[in-house]
């Protein structure tokens, strides 16, 4: 690579404007909230930390959000999260707020498929947001 496109490519990235993530809701509720989550998930970071003590039912929930379905190395998914995923499922705030409140019926709305089924069980009726901001906060640190 040359210097000029050494040079081109430093003042392109300093150009594009910084954009903080944007969610509607409320982390440190979310971190309270999360106390339901921690029967089946762990929050873990990248370089085994744990933030999070949790059990080993659903993936760990480190990074996920802003990013596709079914993404965790070595977790055995379901094949309902797994043919959302295929599709292009992303854990955006609104698919997570969604998928909380009824994984069975998110994942056969997403995949028009009346025969896919969820691993997940558990359902959260408030506080989905102050969640998705909470595992956002903490996969940020």
């Amino acid at each position: 690579m040359t210097a000029r496109t050494m040079t081109a490519l430093l003042a392109a990235c300093l150009a594009t404007p910084v954009v903080a993530q944007e969610f509607s809701g409320d982390p440190e509720a979310g971190e309270s909230l999360f106390n339901r989550c921690k029967a089946c998930h762990m929050i873990v970071d990248d370089s085994g930390e744990q933030i999070v003590r949790g059990g080993p039912v659903g993936p760990n929930l480190y990074g996920v959000m802003g990013g596709p379905a079914a993404e965790v190395e070595d977790f055995r998914y379901g094949d309902g999260i797994q043919k959302a995923a295929e599709m292009g499922l992303e854990w955006t705030e609104e698919s997570f707020v969604a998928y909380v409140q009824d994984p069975q019926g998110f994942l056969r709305d997403y995949t028009d498929d009346s025969g896919v089924r969820s691993k997940m069980a558990f359902r959260l009726n408030t506080g989905m947001e102050d969640v998705y901001a909470y595992l956002v906060s903490v996969s940020s640190e």
